[in-house]
């Protein structure tokens, strides 16, 4: 290894380092210090990934371009999570170094995922931060409807993580390389044969449980539920992201599939109707919000399946807008939960106004993911519903637009809960907010009014990064 690639590397490396230093400064001095300790390690990975723009190529990793956005994008979440987790932990009695040491863990095998040039790498990184999730998600210990949710992650994540080994595992029998380059070779290059053919089936399927796409979303409305807000916001917002990298690095595969564009049309057609369907008849917010990640999840397949006609960056944008919303509505769940978890929708009736920044931050990752201007949400879909029709995938796209009024819904329910609705019974004392916890509201809500207006700088990037797609 030269220095040039260590320099390249480096981002993953303090990730990785700080996640063993954390874990081993709590074991000497356990207290709060440890949040502020990791969000500077996660401050310096992205500052070194956006001033040191280094590029290398090695055994089963490259940094390139992609990767190094994509890292920043994660990292970012992580960022806004860590702010949420510190004042939230300590008001739950979660204590000790176990939270911001595998937040870190997870940040790092999510950018090694990104970054993978072989399927063996790109397995290792999607589970590494897969099995970071199984702790987080389960983190409360005296919580046993978060025992329960880490429970059926594990075994719903440790049968995707069978499938995905086993479509792996298929397609090396078949083609003879586990390398993304080889098997993107064109089909005269590269015929599918029947075992190449069932491998690629068998990892679509274990990236579509990633990303919570009908038929494999089971598990979504469970887990969201009973994991903590905090955990809740990393789980659909970085997961997400970076297992659409994954897809997007593994789309010359299946595109070349015979039946690939079919099976990505049906995942996203299934999932958008699922999806709001399903929303709509839900009285917890954290239910409500993971199955309306289903339908998003939806949109953003939708994109994949006009990958000709630029749906590649549009799924991208999408899902980076996603991730933003996720972080302001999920982020305000975790603020305004003190003692116990404010879940059902009717309990944030009046709180617009007893937590006006919360309240905002709520109500603008809501219209975001309604598709509703001037939050970037309306500009997220605009861009996939434009690839689709330029595709010519005109049943898929009115589909699309027919749910996107259904979900309007739902998602103006909460809002309408939060300002028009007036609290029942006393209204008790306002907590003041932490610091942290305002940074971690701004900063997702800032973000979602500024793309909506000037989406520009973000689809010039990913029309350089995503050039033929």
């Amino acid at each position: 290894m030269i220095a040039g690639d260590l320099m390249a590397l480096m981002p993953l490396l303090i990730l990785a380092v700080g996640s063993i230093i954390v874990l081993l400064a709590g074991a000497v001095r356990p207290g709060g210090w440890l949040y502020p300790l990791a969000i500077a390690i996660i401050a310096a990975a992205v500052v070194w990934t956006i001033a040191v723009p280094a590029t290398a190529v090695m055994p089963g990793i490259s940094i390139t371009p992609f990767s190094r956005f994509f890292s920043c994008f994660l990292d970012g979440t992580g960022i806004v999570a860590m702010l949420l987790a510190a004042g939230y932990n300590r008001r739950r009695g979660i204590i000790g170094e176990e939270y911001p040491a595998t937040l870190l863990f997870a940040l790092a095998g999510m950018g090694t995922a990104c970054a993978a040039t072989d399927l063996l790498m790109l397995f290792l990184g999607l589970e590494s931060f897969t099995f970071a999730f199984y702790v987080l998600v389960a983190i409360e210990r005296n919580s046993d409807r978060g025992g329960e949710a880490g429970l059926k992650y594990l075994l719903n994540g440790t049968l995707s993580a069978a499938i995905l080994g086993m479509g792996i595992a298929l397609v090396y029998a078949g083609s003879g390389t586990l390398k993304l380059a080889e098997l993107a070779m064109p089909g005269a290059a590269r015929p599918f044969g029947t075992l190449v053919l069932a491998g690629s089936c068998l990892i679509l399927f274990g990236l579509a449980f990633k990303l919570s796409l009908v038929p494999a979303h089971l598990w979504t409305a469970d887990v969201y539920q009973g994991a903590t807000a905090p955990v809740t916001a990393l789980l659909s917002t970085a997961s997400k992201g970076a297992s659409l990298g994954v897809v997007l690095l593994l789309m010359p595969l299946f595109s070349a599939l015979p039946a690939g564009h079919h099976i990505l049309w049906w995942l996203a057609l299934l999932s958008m109707l699922c999806g709001n369907l399903a929303a709509l008849v839900q009285t917890s917010i954290k239910r409500m919000l993971a199955w309306s990640s289903v339908a998003q999840m939806g949109y953003a397949a939708m994109g994949l399946v006009a990958a000709p006609a630029g749906g590649l960056r549009a799924a991208a944008f999408y899902v980076v807008l996603y991730a933003v919303a996720g972080l302001a509505t999920f982020g305000a769940v975790a603020v305004l939960s003190d003692d116990g978890e404010r879940d059902a929708i009717e309990g944030y009736r009046g709180m617009g106004y007893v937590n006006p920044l919360a309240g905002a931050a709520m109500a603008v990752g809501l219209f975001s993911l309604a598709g509703i201007p001037p939050a970037g949400g309306f500009m997220a879909k605009f861009a996939v519903f434009s690839a689709t029709l330029r595709e010519g995938e005109i049943t898929l796209a009115m589909v699309g637009i027919l749910t996107a009024l259904v979900a309007v819904f739902f998602y103006l329910r909460v809002v309408v809960t939060l300002y028009m609705r007036p609290a029942e019974g006393p209204v008790t004392a306002v907590r003041p907010l932490l610091t942290t916890e305002v940074v971690a509201l701004v900063i997702p809500t800032a973000v979602l009014i500024f793309l909506g207006i000037y989406p520009s700088p973000l689809l010039d990037l990913l029309m350089t990064l995503l050039p033929g797609g």
